[in-house]
């Protein structure tokens, strides 16, 4: 009998674990559930918002185009270029190389907020430099993300809810952020990112001056 009363026992302590485990866990699920939907939901409208961005990049090449043109410049120097997903963009203007991808959301994030209360977003990345030659030799998300923050110029942060806004950061100017209706974040994100690498300049590369004796 004492056997019979421990076995019960037993088959009560684990009955009140499984459904603790099946609550908790069922917590978790609908977290992870929640996330996904809004990860869905900033997929679509990150994507609207790039398709957009190929249209201005186009507006923005012909005229600049047009423009050097009239001033005798050659213009081979001055294309677009976009992969088979409309994931990248790369842009060439003239001595200039700017780049723009998505390819950083590769699972849901978030925008840090110091209340704690964290934006819900994708992210579009600008990049100095060709994006094809920025991920040469690259295995992994962890150096790619390595290698895009490297070379970030600026970042559209896009949210689940299409009625809100997408937030602009440009890398220079710190913590900044430029809210942006979603219908204006296409050509001002693209305006934005031009003119801060095109306006801008190179320095001359020099060593480091070598010591000698007379």
């Amino acid at each position: 009998m004492l056997n019979n009363y421990e076995s019960f026992d037993n088959s009560e302590t684990s009955s009140r674990k499984s459904v603790l485990v099946q609550e908790r866990a069922g917590l978790v699920a609908t977290h992870m559930y929640k996330q996904f939907l809004d990860y869905q939901h900033a997929t679509v409208n990150t994507n609207e918002i790039f398709v957009k961005m190929i249209d201005t990049i186009q507006e923005v090449v012909e005229i600049l185009k047009e423009s050097f043109s009239s001033r005798g410049i050659t213009t081979q120097n001055i294309y677009i270029d976009t992969d088979a997903q409309k994931s990248v963009i790369i842009v060439n203007i003239l001595w200039h190389k700017i780049s723009f991808t998505t390819r950083c959301n590769f699972q849901p994030q978030v925008l840090y907020r110091s209340n704690l209360n964290h934006l819900f977003s994708n992210r579009i990345m600008a990049l100095r430099g060709n994006y094809n030659e920025i991920m040469a030799g690259v295995t992994d998300h962890k150096e790619e993300m390595e290698r895009l923050l490297e070379n970030d110029v600026a970042s559209l942060f896009v949210p689940a809810e299409s009625t809100h806004n997408a937030i602009l950061k440009i890398n220079h100017l710190g913590d900044k952020e430029f809210p942006l209706n979603q219908a204006d974040a296409p050509r001002e994100f693209v305006l934005k990112v031009v003119e801060a690498v095109c306006g801008g300049g190179f320095y001359h590369k020099e060593g480091s001056l070598k010591s000698f004796n007379i």
